[in-house]
């Protein structure tokens, strides 16, 4: 008998040996004698509200001494929310986070220990690589994530094959992917289009620089030479090379992958987790992936990003969190997520799972891309002004891609503000 079909027999005892803790986000439920354990994340649309409702169903299946409760608030809306609620000690007990807004809110997640760990049955060995980067700092571990991701490049392969371009594939360098968006480029088609959102614009010269613009002891490091030098080379694909076109506006965020979808561009940065929504695209061309270019042949380094949960400092409960933390972070949980298709799983025996439910047409080409993009990451490193810096960079980056400003001089003035 496995240890979460002894955890479902003894779960009455759990429930009594709780019963008088009390918390705010971990109170008691005086009809049932069980302890009550409040789970939140973000969710927007009855899409993204199901799935966050089977994986609690789960831990609740596996968790019957325990009253578990689903609190869900937008993505737009959710971490204001969640820092009123950390600061007044009324955070859930178990905590959605998303490892790029990890850092603003360390403060209010408890450490977990290998004996936290070990009551959770959770073994970081089973995930994949990075995701115990995703929610750590200075060395502790606050939490583990439910699915992984990183950033490779979307191709337009009717496009670039129009120009005479191959398809790229993995072990690439910069200088073909250079050579692919300049070839590429005529009239009103562009080989490549920069990105404005933090993990979009900075997946490329962090692949091709190999450096993170934060440093391994958590320090911001945004004007590190090789960084800043990759960093102008990108802006200089729209500068000095009109390879890409510049940005209308601060506004439109979306304006690269919009650009993409409509068949105007041969290549974009984004995340693995629209892989079918460009393989898909409703325009109609023929389109694959690939991962980030290295530097001279060498591979490139992609940042592992990802999304999953902690336990609130201001838990009173954290016997009881800790089993529901397990039960999100299970093999059973993954496997729902990975069935599903929806994201991929951390845990790394779930993701075949994953592969399995994506239509059979794009397997092979996710597959492939997914295996070698994963294989050459670590965890995105971030610091408490993550989003900060993220708000600052954008509109200034449309005045780095107009040619008013250049990118040494805004990281220079980013480090300056948020570096200390």
């Amino acid at each position: 008998m496995n240890s979460r079909n002894r955890r479902l027999q003894t779960g009455a005892a759990l429930s009594a040996s709780l019963l008088l803790v009390t918390a705010c986000s971990a109170g008691s439920d005086a009809s049932s004698q069980r302890p009550t354990v409040v789970i939140s994340m973000w969710a927007s649309g009855e899409e993204e509200t199901a799935a966050l409702k089977s994986q609690v169903e789960i831990a609740r299946e596996q968790n019957p001494g325990i009253e578990i409760e689903l609190r869900t608030s937008p993505w737009a809306d959710y971490f204001t929310k969640l820092t009123t609620d950390m600061a007044s000690g009324n955070a859930a007990c178990v905590v959605g986070m998303n490892s790029s807004m990890f850092a603003g809110y360390a403060t209010g997640f408890r450490k977990l220990s290998a004996e936290d760990l070990q009551s959770a049955e959770v073994d970081p060995a089973d995930f994949a690589e990075g995701a115990t980067d995703l929610m750590s700092l200075g060395g502790d571990l606050y939490g583990l994530p439910t699915d992984i991701s990183t950033m490779v490049i979307y191709t337009n392969e009717d496009l670039l094959g129009a120009a005479g371009v191959t398809a790229p594939a993995d072990g690439w360098d910069y200088d073909e992917f250079h050579e692919a968006a300049a070839t590429a480029t005529s009239g009103d088609k562009s080989g490549f289009i920069v990105g404005v959102s933090a993990n979009s614009w900075m997946a490329l010269p962090i692949s091709v620089s190999g450096a993170q613009p934060v440093t391994e002891d958590g320090e911001l490091d945004l004007d590190g030479d090789e960084f800043v030098d990759a960093a102008t080379a990108y802006a200089e694909l729209v500068t000095d090379e009109q390879i890409s076109p510049e940005f209308p506006s601060a506004a439109e965020t979306n304006f690269a992958q919009d650009q993409f979808l409509a068949g105007n561009a041969g290549m974009v940065v984004d995340g693995t987790w629209n892989a079918l929504r460009y393989l898909d695209n409703d325009s109609g061309f023929a389109a694959g992936l690939a991962p980030l270019p290295g530097r001279d042949s060498e591979e490139g380094l992609g940042m592992a990003l990802g999304s999953g949960y902690g336990i609130s400092e201001s838990c009173e409960q954290p016997d009881a969190a800790l089993k529901v933390l397990g039960s999100l972070l299970s093999e059973e949980a993954a496997d729902d997520i990975a069935s599903s298709g929806r994201a991929y799983p951390a845990r790394t025996a779930s993701q075949p799972l994953y592969l399995e439910a994506l239509p059979e047409e794009h397997r092979e080409k996710i597959q492939a891309t997914f295996d070698a993009a994963f294989a050459h990451v670590e965890g995105q490193r971030v610091t408490e002004d993550w989003p900060k810096i993220g708000a600052y960079m954008l509109p200034n980056l449309i005045e780095v891609y107009s040619g008013r400003m250049t990118m040494a001089d805004l990281l220079a003035s980013a480090q300056s503000q948020f570096g200390g």
